[in-house]
């Protein structure tokens, strides 16, 4: 991990499996703290609070349980968020305004505090420099693996670095941050600076991925810089070389969402190109990318771009159909709006037979262009949500 902070997890018997279900990270110094959070309108208690304590600017902890969203849950939801980091902030000798709260899991059941409360002691004991992966662990639901990822810069000869986990795996949409995210690093950035940087990056990444078209209602990402490397980010140049690395951390962690979607078998990048404005292009790719007959299609390996086109016909973005060309991978399926063929289609059900590739669409009605990362539909990503709360 990053300098100055430490990590743990263990099983407080939140999740049916017996699997670590709750998580801390803490900062040994005060840290400048950003976050972004669900657009949703039901938001879960912890989103609430959050979003509270986050003016401050300023956060010491997180504590984050998995098994239970502590959403709807009314007054008595907020009362056990703060409850819950009143637990940590005790057993770390914090300000309980100092620590931020995180949840996932089941949506509209009571969260159970006394075993948080009984399982707070061990998991503040058992802090270490080295347990990120278990935390990373421990918040994941659906989730197949866990999601992190390191990265190093460096300002005036200075070394800083950033560590990310994510979870997210089924109510996945950009529409915001569509999962929890929880970033540290060891860099000296003013919080204003941090703030914005993180929505810079997020939305590049988070924002610009789906996998069942679904908002959740507990999307949270927060960001904690403690400069403890040394390292300080007071100039623009400075600046722009985190926000760009945060980018990338981000993006990795977006796109390691969208591969472990739930009942997943492909990660498709969906873009749109020469489109009137960036606005246009994000409209038309977010309408291909959120499709359940293209989605499906892809799990098929059916090169039908019938449904590409009429999906973007829905969109509400001005483009002529009759000027359209649809690639799939590098075979061009689509010219003019138009298919090219019986050959064409053979070499682009190849590209379809692929884990990962790429689907262009160019709509020559300008030089804007927007992608978004999708998965395909499964007959596993039905089964998975069937039955997720039993």
């Amino acid at each position: 991990m990053v300098k100055g902070f430490r990590a743990s997890a263990v099983s407080a018997g939140l999740k049916k499996n017996g699997k670590k279900d709750l998580a801390l990270i803490v900062s040994d110094h005060p840290a400048a703290a950003a976050g972004v959070f669900t657009t949703n309108l039901v938001q879960a208690a912890p989103v609430v609070l959050d979003k509270k304590r986050l003016l401050s600017g300023v956060c010491r902890a997180i504590i984050v349980n998995s098994g239970n969203a502590n959403c709807c849950t009314g007054d008595q939801g907020i009362n056990d968020a703060i409850a819950v980091t009143k637990y940590a902030a005790d057993a770390l000798g914090l300000e309980p305004g100092h620590v931020m709260a995180a949840s996932t899991g089941v949506i509209g059941l009571p969260l159970d505090v006394e075993k948080i409360r009984r399982a707070v002691p061990g998991l503040a004991a058992s802090l270490s420099g080295e347990g990120f992966a278990d935390a990373a662990e421990a918040i994941m639901t659906t989730d197949t693996r866990p999601k992190t990822v390191y990265r190093q810069g460096s300002i005036d000869g200075r070394t800083y670095g950033i560590s990310a986990m994510a979870k997210g795996a089924g109510m996945i949409r950009p529409d915001m941050a569509t999962m929890l995210c929880f970033v540290c690093t060891d860099l000296e950035i003013a919080s204003t600076e941090l703030q914005q940087a993180l929505v810079y990056a997020n939305e590049g990444s988070f924002n610009r991925i789906t996998i069942d078209g679904d908002t959740s209602t507990n999307d949270t990402v927060l960001l904690l810089a403690n400069g403890r490397s040394g390292a300080v980010a007071d100039k623009k140049a400075d600046f722009r070389a985190f926000a760009g690395l945060l980018a990338e951390v981000l993006g990795e962690l977006a796109r390691m969402i969208v591969e472990d979607g739930e009942g997943a078998t492909k990660c498709v990048e969906i873009s749109v190109v020469n489109a009137f404005s960036r606005r246009n292009a994000r409209q038309l790719a977010d309408t291909v990318a959120n499709s359940s007959l293209v989605k499906t299609a892809f799990f098929g390996e059916d090169a039908n771009w019938g449904r590409i086109m009429a999906a973007l016909g829905r969109a509400g973005a001005d483009f002529d159909p009759g000027r359209v060309d649809i690639w799939f991978g590098d075979v061009k399926m689509v010219e003019n709006g138009a298919g090219c063929g019986g050959d064409a289609e053979a070499a682009a059900t190849d590209v379809l037979r692929r884990k990962t590739f790429a689907v262009a669409i160019d709509v020559k009605t300008g030089n804007k262009s927007a992608s978004v990362l999708t998965c395909d539909f499964s007959l596993d990503y039905v089964k998975i949500n069937a039955d997720y709360r039993s």
